[in-house]
Order: structure tokens, then sequence, then C-alpha cells
């Protein structure tokens, strides 16, 4: 009944017109099969409505209040009926309170450590230790490869030239057995074609058997003796073509392990450098901090028989480093001094171990200046010596030291143009008062 009432209002299909055409739904102006049309529907004014912009009448299922009927379905749903909306669902006031205290906790707690960081000072004393133990490992992992190095490639020169002589005695060998060959298949030709007797002059002996008989032992004596060196040729060609094989082959083997020993001391050069530049930049940030830090010696490891503590035992003199080459000596004269050079310079790689050159006690130490990082140290007999340039200091002012114990490791830093250790004696611990240093170690019986 509710949709026979809406098909009079409107919203269903009408009947049959008068002229005969059958109608269509509401707002369809199909004409009829037989011609006939049909007039207006409502719905067809508020198009039309809409489109000239008047204002547009509620239909009547609005004004009494029910949803528009629509084919296949209402607003929303199957069949009419629409779904139920759902309320907006709500946290209660208390839980988003919890919950909001929860997050400004974890952030007040997690904040520092994920945003702080160590200051500089802080990191730098690990940072300095480390480079320090990276260029001294390094150090003597290179010098043991290039002493294995400088032992394996003369051994492997020497193998390639112990196989080349064997090659020219096995070439002169065969030679020999061949010439013996050639004899002995002439005389066996020979031999073939005149019945046995292989004698040079058989046939004019023919009439004395005798005669013919001990020429012809003569020349079987010497076949016999061709046959022997032929095969004490061929024994000692085969010993020797065994020999040289041998040696070829260990030849090789030593050529390649030379060969690899050579690449590693390549990559281990390359790694040793980049830890001499880090070592370098860290003095030389010490340096401009002015706060310079003394390195950890006990981190690093010695090889077996080296004493960075020095020799208890040792009562006289040393030099102040190893594996040097001497540079700017004892007054001279140049732009980089504004005098003369008042100490003796030897150049050696930067992380080179600085030894103390006698007994004493560390009596002052620098960081900056034409010096750079350097200390000086008190000797008996009131002699004063100077170490300067230094990357990283082993020992501060007070400490007593023995010969040849490790105070530092030469660098770069102050006025330098390259790594090397300024060492100076003086009469008194400060500048000016300097004396030939090469000398002062003579007269002490160490040379340099």
């Amino acid at each position: 009944m509710r949709r026979l009432q809406r098909s009079h209002t409107g919203g269903g299909r009408r009947p049959p017109s008068a002229g005969g055409g059958q109608s269509s739904p509401a707002g369809d102006e199909r004409p009829s099969p037989v011609g006939g049309g049909r007039g207006p529907s409502p719905a067809d004014g508020d198009r039309e409505r809409s489109r000239t912009g008047g204002d547009r009448q509620p239909s009547a299922a609005r004004r009494a209040g029910r949803p528009p009927f629509r084919p296949g379905g209402g607003p929303g749903g199957v069949g009419g009926r629409p779904h139920p909306r759902r309320a907006p669902r709500r946290t209660p006031r208390r839980l988003r309170r919890a919950s909001c205290l929860v997050l400004c906790a974890l952030a007040v707690t997690v904040s520092p450590v994920l945003g702080s960081r160590p200051p500089d000072s802080y990191a730098a004393p690990g940072r300095l230790a480390r480079a320090t133990s990276d260029v001294y490992r390094l150090t003597r992992e290179e010098a043991r490869v290039r002493e294995r190095y400088a032992r394996a490639e003369p051994a492997a020169r020497e193998r390639r030239r112990e196989a080349d002589r064997l090659a020219e005695r096995l070439n002169g060998l065969r030679f020999v057995s061949g010439v013996l060959r050639e004899d002995a298949g002439a005389a066996a030709r020979a031999q073939y074609r005149t019945g046995g007797f292989t004698a040079r002059e058989s046939s004019r002996l023919l009439d004395d058997p005798l005669e013919l008989l001990s020429v012809q032992e003569d020349d079987t004596g010497r076949r016999e003796w061709l046959a022997r060196r032929l095969g004490e040729t061929d024994d000692r060609s085969r010993a020797l073509a065994a020999e040289a094989r041998a040696t070829a082959l260990s030849w090789q083997v030593l050529d390649r392990d030379a060969a690899r020993m050579r690449t590693a001391l390549d990559a281990m050069a390359d790694r040793l450098t980049e830890a001499r530049g880090r070592l370098d930049a860290l003095a030389a940030a010490e340096v401009a901090e002015g706060r310079c830090r003394t390195a950890d010696r006990d981190a690093l490891e010695p090889d077996e028989g080296e004493r960075p503590g020095g020799d208890p035992s040792r009562r006289g003199w040393t030099r102040p480093v190893l594996g040097y080459r001497l540079s700017a000596g004892y007054g001279g004269s140049g732009a980089n001094w504004s005098g003369t050079h008042t100490g003796q310079d030897f150049a050696v790689p930067t992380g080179t171990p600085v030894r103390s050159v006698g007994p004493g006690t560390v009596v002052s130490a620098g960081c900056g200046g034409a010096f750079g990082i350097s200390m000086v140290i008190r000797h008996p007999g009131g002699w004063y010596s100077q170490y300067a340039h230094l990357a990283a200091p082993f020992v501060a002012p007070g400490r007593r030291v023995r010969p040849g114990e490790w105070i530092g490791l030469s660098g770069t830093t102050g006025n330098s143009t390259g790594p090397h250790l300024h060492f100076e004696v003086r009469t008194t611990p400060e500048f000016g008062s300097a004396v030939d240093p090469v000398e002062w170690l003579r007269r002490r019986g160490v040379g340099v």
C-alpha cells in the first residue's frame, strides 16, 4: 500500500496516457512506442528549477518526514533500510591524561641519551690513545713485513739464478747426448751394411783375418765406450732435469711469496700513512687547544727485546731515536730559524719512539710555539736535554726517567717542515744556552 501511494504522488510508475503510449519511470522523457507522450512530472520541474537557479520545493515524502524512495535501496542501505549511524568512540579523559604523562616521562628520559654527545675535550684522550697505539702497532707490523720481504726477495733472485744455471747445464748435456746418439747410430748403420765389420779399413784387410779381428776389436771397444757414455749422459740429464724442475718450482713459490709480501707492504704503508696523518691532526688540535695531554705508554705492545721503560742496568748514555737520518745540524742557518739552528734534527717518521738520552728528571713540558709539543730533562752534572716537535708525550714534569726510556712519539708540531725530532743539549733549562749535541754525545761514547 505504501508503494502504491507513492506511485500516485509521482514517486512510482504512471498509468498509460490516452494516446496509447506507455509511460516510463519518473524523469524519463522517452516517447512511447505508438508516438504518444506524457506530461512533465514533478521531478522534471525540480530539475528544471535546479538548472535555472530557482528554489527547489521539498517533495511530499520529505514534507511527510519520510526519506525519499530510491529504486534498489534507501539512502546508504539495502531495500530502503538505512545503516545505523555509529557514535564516535571517545577515549576516557583519565586514560588520555595517563597516556600524556607516560609520553612526557619517556621523552624526558630518552632525549638526553639521543641528543647529547661527549665534548671533544672529553673524547680526545681516547682518540689520542687509539691513534698512538695504531701508529706504533702498524709501524712494528710494517717493519716485520719489510724484514721478511728483505729476506725473501734476495732468496727468490738467487733461486732464479740457480734455476738458470741448471737449465744451461741441462742444455749442454742434451747436446752431448745428441752427438753420442748420432755416433752410435752411424756405427749401427755401418755394422748393418758390412755384415758386422764396422772398422774403417775392414774391406782392405779381408785377406788378413787376424789383423781384421784386431782392428774390429778396437772398434767394438769404441762402440761400447760410446754406449756407456751415452747411458751416463742420459742418467745425468734426467737427474739434472729433475733438479732444474724442483729449482724452478721453488723459485716460483719464492717469487709469489715475495710478490704477496710486496703487495701487503704497500697496503700496510698506506694504512700507516693514514694513521700517522690522524696522529698529526690530533697533535695539532692539542696544540691549538693549548692542552697537550700525556698519552698512555702502557697501551703500546712493544716487541720482544724492546724496553719502553728503559734498561735499569744501563748507566750510560744512548741515542734519542733509532733508525734515523741526520738532517739540519747544529749552528745551521736558513729561513726556518730567526738565528742559527740550536740543535740537531733527526729525520724520523711520525710515531717513532723518542728516548731519553740518559738518566734524569723531566723539568718542563711545552705545548705550542716554535717547538710544538716538547719537554726538557735535567741530567746529572747540570746538563739539560730538549726533545721538540713531538706528536704525543709519555711523561709529565716531575717524572724520573732512565736511559733509553720512551718519553714520547716523534711528530711535526710547531715550526716544522716535516716529521723529525729536534734534539738540544743545554746548560740551563731555558732557550739560548745550547751546545753542539752531536759532540756532547760523542764525548759520552755515543756516536750518531
